[in-house]
């Protein structure tokens, strides 16, 4: 029987971005299912000890981008540390990965995500902004109704569910894979998971 990866990101996270093409690799080998669940670190982060980048300690900071250069070299993945567009709002990015699910399935909103992600941290483009997630959509051949969509109350509900399910589930950072109730916190726990689905 196939397992169910419950994937909580948040379409503005580095670390969601390095880890993302790996996990959808490994779950496709695995034959499991993924719940695509974005989530409002902005909610996560205050009940988890968590701070937003510009509020943590300066050491933590500098050590921030030490870590993104070595895995994004590791990976091979091109990665600007300082990008343009950043800090940027995650929120309609994530709605519109929610739509795109509703809409697609799961393996589309696997695709945008990868899209939005990339938008951010590799071709200095701005996932806040509608046009940008429009030409998205139209890139990876997607319905452009997502993008109205991702405003309806139904996809603020279960932005809010997903938002508070990650809470239930003691989730603290971005990304984080779920699988039979244990818990896998940063893409660098990829090699764990890819044995979990194993398992």
């Amino acid at each position: 029987m196939s397992k169910t990866v419950d994937y909580y990101l948040a379409p503005q996270s580095p670390w969601t971005y390095l880890g993302h093409q790996r996990f959808v690799q490994i779950a496709k080998t695995a034959g499991a299912t993924v719940r695509v669940l974005p989530m409002d670190l902005g909610k996560v982060f205050p009940i988890s000890g968590g701070l937003p980048l510009g509020k943590r300690a300066p050491q933590r900071q500098a050590y921030r981008l030490v870590e993104l250069t070595r895995f994004s070299q590791a990976l091979n993945l091109p990665l600007n540390l300082h990008p343009k567009f950043f800090p940027v709002a995650g929120d309609p990015a994530a709605k519109l990965i929610i739509a795109v699910d509703m809409h697609h399935g799961a393996d589309a909103a696997l695709a945008i995500t990868g899209a939005v992600l990339s938008a951010v941290w590799h071709e200095e483009r701005d996932i806040a902004d509608p046009a940008t997630l429009a030409v998205l959509l139209s890139e990876h051949q997607l319905d452009a109704v997502c993008l109205m969509l991702s405003n309806a109350p139904e996809v603020q509900a279960r932005y809010d569910s997903y938002t508070q399910s990650a809470m239930d589930a003691q989730v603290f950072g971005a990304p984080t894979y779920v699988i039979d109730g244990e818990m896998f916190w940063g893409q660098d726990r990829l090699d764990f998971v890819a044995e979990k689905l194993k398992g």
